[in-house]
């Protein structure tokens, strides 16, 4: 399912292609969010035209809630139901599930929690999950846990790392008592936690590598704690993850996240940054970040970004986008979001590139200076 195929000599960094039942995925890769079945604001024809994404996400919280599994089994799954033929991940819920913790009650069973629609009360379970993700039909499927909040108490972390290992085993456990509904075979992935202990997370990568899914994944990072603490954790767990598998950075993020993330072993990053910093205006170019709500672009007559031959960044004037900005217009929101998905996707291809190419760990820290700059 996945082949390693470089590996650079002075960083951790890697190339791979990860094989799935709608087509290979090379990676490092960065996966668009696709939260309720849309990356918002992107058609799907510029996906897997312009951008060229190879793998979008769906998430089991939300498309559960809405339009639930009774309308997704009738469409025969969310490929169908989107008219998306590449690859789809799902995650589980748990983060959503996280972010409503005035809302939710977590037991051994699973967590009990309301709607954030109407307030109707509903219960995951790591078996409840898989169910939903086979209905979904996804290609990847990610296991049910719980993201601790950062900071947490180190009981607190060890009792929430534990339970999420648990879990793991129930999920791994539905997953081959389960048959894929639509004809084509899924894969399920885990998710190591430990919060920023070092010892919880060599714990929690150690035991999920012993689970042995088919790939896995570094939750709960990216919720607040400093950059530096989350490459020290994912520096840890990508010492432990087997080589052999993929291993996937959730909710990560900034151009410099994902480098950092690349040249720390990481294959997979999935983040809403690119498409919600791009309805706001922030748009991510080879020159540096731009804010296009920034009066100082009213007069400036030049395209934004002539190395990327997207619609927003070589058609249209910086004046022009400003002012679609300004006047808050859809399009200017829509651009945006081409531009900034294009743009991560380049990023992720160029650093497999010289991966290959054996000139990665040369190369990443320009580029790293090159993505911090704010014009």
């Amino acid at each position: 399912m996945f082949d390693l195929l470089q590996r650079d000599d002075a960083t951790k960094a890697r190339a791979g292609r990860l094989k799935t039942a709608h087509g290979e995925i090379e990676t490092p890769i960065f996966m668009p969010v696709g939260t309720l079945g849309t990356v918002k604001a992107v058609r799907q024809q510029d996906l897997s035209g312009i951008i060229d994404a190879q793998i979008i996400l769906g998430n089991t919280y939300h498309l559960y809630l809405r339009p639930g599994n009774t309308i997704m089994q009738e469409a025969g799954g969310l490929h169908r139901f989107i008219n998306w033929d590449k690859p789809i991940l799902t995650d589980s819920g748990g983060y959503q599930v996280f972010s409503l913790s005035s809302n939710r009650k977590l037991e051994e069973r699973g967590v009990t929690f309301k709607s954030h629609l109407d307030g109707s009360k509903h219960q995951f379970t790591p078996e409840s999950v898989v169910e939903t993700e086979r209905i979904l039909g996804s290609d990847i499927m990610m296991v049910l846990d719980e993201c601790p909040p950062y900071p947490s108490e180190y009981e607190y972390a060890k009792n929430s790392m534990d339970l999420t290992h648990r879990w793991a085993k129930r999920c791994k456990s539905a997953f081959e008592q389960t048959e894929p509904r639509y004809g084509h075979n899924q894969m399920l992935f885990g998710i190591c936690q430990g919060c920023c202990f070092p010892d919880l997370r060599k714990a929690s990568a150690e035991h999920i590598a012993e689970l042995d899914f088919h790939g896995n994944a570094i939750g709960g990072l990216s919720v607040g704690e400093p950059n530096e603490l989350m490459y020290e954790m994912t520096d840890i767990v990508t010492d432990i993850l087997p080589e052999h598998k993929p291993r996937y950075l959730m909710g990560v993020g900034t151009p410099a996240d994902i480098l950092e993330g690349i040249a720390r072993g990481v294959d997979m990053f999935d983040c809403v940054m690119p498409t919600r910093n791009a309805r706001n205006g922030t748009v991510f170019t080879w020159n540096g970040i731009v804010n296009m709500r920034n009066a100082k672009w009213k007069h400036h007559h030049q395209p934004l970004d002539e190395k990327f031959p997207t619609e927003f960044s070589s058609h249209y004037s910086m004046a022009y986008l400003h002012h679609l900005f300004r006047c808050n217009e859809i399009l200017g929101m829509m651009l945006a979001s081409v531009q900034n998905l294009t743009f991560y996707l380049w990023l992720t291809r160029q650093a497999r590139k010289n991966i290959q190419d054996g000139t990665f760990s040369t190369w990443y820290p320009q580029m790293l200076s090159r993505v911090k700059n704010r014009l």
